[in-house]
């Protein structure tokens, strides 16, 4: 699963307007619970160990998601998590809706989510292998490519760096796994 990085102070790309675009953290599980598919459990589950969810809206009409979590990471298909150091940000579970695809919607989602969480310096996602409009969006969004997971016998033993860069580096420390020899 490779892994892209947005530190504070890095470029941030300018994206054409797409009005009426907006998004905003939501308190709304009726909402959210709809467009994520998720029960009310699993809402509450998610929000009390620490994750929060933003949706997209164009005009009022919810049209993507995606969660940020800030104390621990968790990929639940790889029974891999991770706590988050301070200041550090894991995006997940994002989503935009089929009929709402291939407008740019998911770069200006990750872009609004580092504009209003004024307190991260560093945001760090990844995306399925192979998925190339997730990896599309986001480096439209401004994030760097940096790191692959490494999955042994059906469990993560380590991180293959893309480059020797300081973005790299620091995703190993972030995911808190030994740098190994990519595939």
């Amino acid at each position: 699963m490779p892994f892209a990085t947005w530190w504070r102070g890095d470029p941030f790309p300018k994206l054409s307007p797409l009005l009426p675009f907006s998004a905003c953290l939501s308190t709304d599980k009726h909402v959210i619970a709809q467009l994520a598919h998720l029960s009310d459990q699993e809402i509450n589950t998610r929000i009390q160990s620490g994750n929060y969810p933003y949706i997209a809206f164009m005009d009022e009409t919810p049209v993507a998601y995606g969660w940020t979590a800030t104390h621990e990471g968790r990929i639940a298909e790889l029974q891999f998590s991770f706590p988050i150091q301070t200041k550090n940000c894991y995006l997940w579970d994002f989503m935009t809706l089929p009929e709402w695809r291939g407008r740019g919607i998911y770069p200006r989602l990750l872009q609004a989510i580092i504009q209003q969480e004024q307190s991260v310096d560093r945001f760090w996602i990844g995306y399925e292998p192979g998925n190339e409009a997730s990896m599309r969006g986001i480096t439209k969004a401004g994030f760097h490519v940096e790191s692959d997971l490494v999955i042994s016998e059906g469990r993560v033993s380590g991180l293959a760096l893309f480059n020797a860069s300081a973005y790299a580096q620091a995703s190993a420390h972030f995911f808190h796994l030994p740098i190994v020899p990519g595939e």
